[in-house]
This record gives structure tokens, C-alpha cells and sequence, in this order.
């Protein structure tokens, strides 16, 4: 077989220098058939070595007949059921070459992202705990939205992932944003819905104006922008940084994001911090009304005057025992109203199960206490004072005088 030097030659000895192909033939010492061929070949030449077969050769059959019935068993039950012994990662790429023969085809679309049309969101939690309070640890979640159009990233800690918590965060980060897309896209994430959306977050879409859009499962072709800039986050801010608490944790990430917007993106020929006014300027401005996206009960204060508020107990004026009370809470605070008057004002706090109690309202219990014993005590028997009735009125309602009286006690007496 020619190699691909000599036939490179032949081509170019041939049609520059114009040497008959006898006379390649004897300068190079080859046969003037091997000539022919280097001339008509459509290729250059290459070494194919003869395939020597594979251990998973004995097994594909069973592989086959397997995957025939169900496509999308994995590879390790597969190996099980063939009684494959050897190498794993070389029995899934077997296994992977041959399973889009048995599998349908699930195409994605490629998609193109218009300024102004889309913002994904998504949870990122902590790989590593941070202190909450209290000598408590844990891993809240963070609220992460990227516009589709700028690659524009914003992210904000929340508390919980309950519906109140991630409408209350995506409110803050669209109001930072004083804009709102024409679709919020999420994945089937509880609190917001699955298959269908909750109430409330249905409400939420209704007042801004917008479209919240729940993605079918296994399509991260649909929200993979946030899903990649959840693993950035993981590279790029959190190795080497320590948190005092959540508020720490969302500090530091505020002053870090400025700088991962500021980084060039090849795909998009700029920095999402060049290309965010385009892509706001084509989304709506907030609207009038505000959205509710608030942690809300209405409940009876009980006699100890504590309201529970997502696992935590707060102080309320006493003054309001036996009254209906509305608790409120947002991402910061925990308020207690009513009638319109603030009965409590506390910072929310992110550790659980704690009491919070503010020295004001024990101050108020205590004066309460006071003046309803002192009320209870002269309510007693020995405090009371009765009335006396005077009994001459009966003489007189049946016609007796006095000396009557006094005649009749004189003859009873004898």
C-alpha cells in the first residue's frame, strides 16, 4: 500500500512538473500501477487496521434482545442480567452505541432567545453549610434568574423554598431589576407547581403581567443556562470565602456578581453587563400594583401572645389576647397587625424552632397581670358589699302599724 508521503508526490510531481507516469513510476521506484492508483484515488491514503473484536461481542445478542423490551434500562441492571463481568466503563460505551437503535428520538430544538422574552429560574443550595443563628447549620436556598437574551444573572438567599419564600425573592430581584420579562421559566420546583401552577404563584404572574412556564421533565435543554451558571457559582464564588450568616452570604454576592456579569461571552460577542439595557428595554416596566408575595395568616392571639411564623414563635402586644390577629412575613420581617395597628415588629430570623420574644410586650403582660388581679380581688366575698333591704316596707304592704307589731310580740310573749 502506497504511504501517504510517496502519493502526495505522485499528485504533485504529476500535474506541475508534467512527468509522464511511466517516468514517476521509475524515479520513485514504484510500479506504474501503484501510479494509476495514487492518481485516481478521491482520497488520501490512510492505514486501517482489521477490527480484532471485542470481549462485549459474546454479550451484544442478550444487550440487544434486552434493550428491545425496554430502551431505557441502565446499564449497570444490564450488565447484571447478562452476567457481565468485566471492565464497566467499557460495557457503557458498548451499551451507549447501540441503545439510539432502541430508543425514539427526542429531539431539541434549537433555541433562539429574543431580549426581553425569558428569564430562568432555578434553586442552587450550598455545598457547604453556613452558621444560621443560634448554633444552628444549614443550607438555605438560592434563588438564581438568568436572562435568556444577556446572560444577565441575578441571586438572592432565600429563607425556604415554600411559595411565599420564591415569590418573595423573585419580587425582590424584579424590582432590582425594574422590569419584567414576558416569561418566567421554572422547572416543576413544588412551590411554585407541577403540571400546574399554585394559586398563588398563578396570582403573582396575573398582577406583573407575566407568564410563569413549568417545563416538562427531562428538558434541560430548557433551562440549561441557569442550570450551567449553578455549577459557576460552585467554581466561582464559593471556593475559599467563610459566612457569618445568611446576610453575610448575601452580601458577598451581591458584590461578586457585578464581576461575573462583567466577564465576555464568546456566544453572545459581549458581557452580559453590555448587553442587559437591550434586553430590559424590551421587557415591561413594574406595574401599579404590587404583587402579594408574602407569608400570610390570620389566627386568634392566645393568652401566652406568641404567633408561630414557619417554625419560630414571636411576641405580640398582650393587649390583643382573644383578638384576631394578621401575621405577615416577607424575607426580612415578621409583622403582627390589627384594626390597622402594628401590634409587633420583628427581623425574621432563619433558625428554627426558636421563641422571640420582645422585652416591650413582657413589660405589657406583666402590667396586664397586675390590673386583672387586683380586679379579681375585689370581686372576693370579704371585699363585697351587700345591700340591705329594709323589711318595714313588707309591714307596710300588708297593712301592720308598729303597735300592731309590738301587741302582737307582747301576747305571743305571754
Amino acid at each position: 500500500m502506497i504511504n501517504l508521503d510517496d502519493w502526495v508526490t505522485i499528485r504533485h510531481r504529476y500535474a506541475n512538473e508534467k512527468i509522464s507516469k511511466r517516468e514517476l513510476a521509475r524515479q520513485l521506484g514504484i510500479s506504474r500501477g501503484t501510479v494509476d492508483r495514487a492518481l485516481a484515488a478521491e482520497a488520501a491514503p490512510r492505514y486501517e487496521r482489521k477490527p480484532a473484536g471485542s470481549s462485549f461481542d459474546a454479550f451484544e445478542q442478550a444487550v440487544r434482545r434486552l434493550l428491545a423490551k425496554t430502551p431505557r434500562m441502565p446499564a449497570t441492571v444490564l450488565a447484571e442480567r447478562v452476567g457481565w463481568s468485566g471492565s464497566a466503563s467499557l460495557f457503557r460505551a458498548k451499551v451507549a452505541a447501540i441503545r439510539p437503535e432502541y430508543a425514539p428520538a427526542d429531539p431539541a430544538d434549537r433555541l433562539v432567545h429574543e431580549p426581553g422574552k425569558a428569564v430562568q429560574c432555578d434553586l442552587w443550595f450550598p455545598h457547604q453549610p453556613l452558621p444560621l443563628g443560634y448554633g444552628q447549620e444549614g443550607k438555605p436556598p438560592v434563588l438564581v434568574m438568568t436572562s435568556t437574551y444577556s446572560g444577565f444573572v441575578q441571586a438572592r438567599m432565600i429563607p425556604t423554598r415554600t411559595t411565599e419564600d420564591l415569590l418573595g425573592g423573585m419580587w425582590e430581584l424584579l424590582q432590582e431589576a425594574a422590569a419584567v420579562p414576558a416569561r418566567l421559566v421554572w422547572d416543576n420546583e413544588t412551590g411554585i407547581g407541577r403540571g400546574k401552577l399554585t394559586e398563588a404563584a398563578g396570582a403573582f404572574a396575573g398582577v406583573l403581567g407575566t407568564e410563569i412556564r413549568l417545563l416538562p421533565p427531562r428538558d434541560p435543554e430548557s433551562k440549561g443556562m441557569v442550570e450551567r451558571m449553578n455549577g459557576f457559582f460552585r467554581r466561582g464564588f464559593m471556593p475559599g470565602r467563610g459566612f457569618l450568616d445568611p446576610h453575610d452570604f448575601n452580601d458577598q454576592l451581591a458584590a461578586w456578581l457585578p464581576k461575573a456579569n462583567a466577564r465576555y461571552t464568546r456566544s453572545r460577542h459581549g458581557a452580559p453587563a453590555d448587553l442587559v439595557a437591550a434586553d430590559r428595554a424590551a421587557m415591561r416596566a413594574l406595574g401599579p400594583v404590587v404583587p402579594d408575595a408574602v407569608f400570610r395568616k390570620d389566627m386568634r392571639l392566645p393568652r401566652d401572645y406568641y404567633v408561630r411564623v414557619f417554625s419560630n414563635d414571636y411576641s405580640v402586644d398582650p393587649s390583643a389576647i382573644g383578638r384576631i390577629v394578621q401575621v405577615t412575613a416577607d424575607l426580612d420581617t415578621v409583622t403582627v397587625t390589627a384594626g390597622g395597628t402594628v401590634l409587633a415588629r420583628h427581623e425574621r430570623r432563619w433558625a428554627r424552632h426558636q421563641i422571640f420574644t420582645d422585652p416591650a410586650h413582657v413589660a405589657r403582660a406583666a402590667a396586664l397581670r397586675r390590673d386583672y388581679r387586683t380586679t379579681a380581688a375585689r370581686r372576693l366575698p370579704g371585699h363585697a358589699t351587700v345591700q340591705e333591704r329594709d323589711l318595714s316596707v313588707y309591714d307596710e304592704a300588708f297593712g301592720l302599724s308598729t303597735a300592731h307589731v309590738a301587741g302582737g310580740l307582747a301576747g305571743a310573749t305571754r
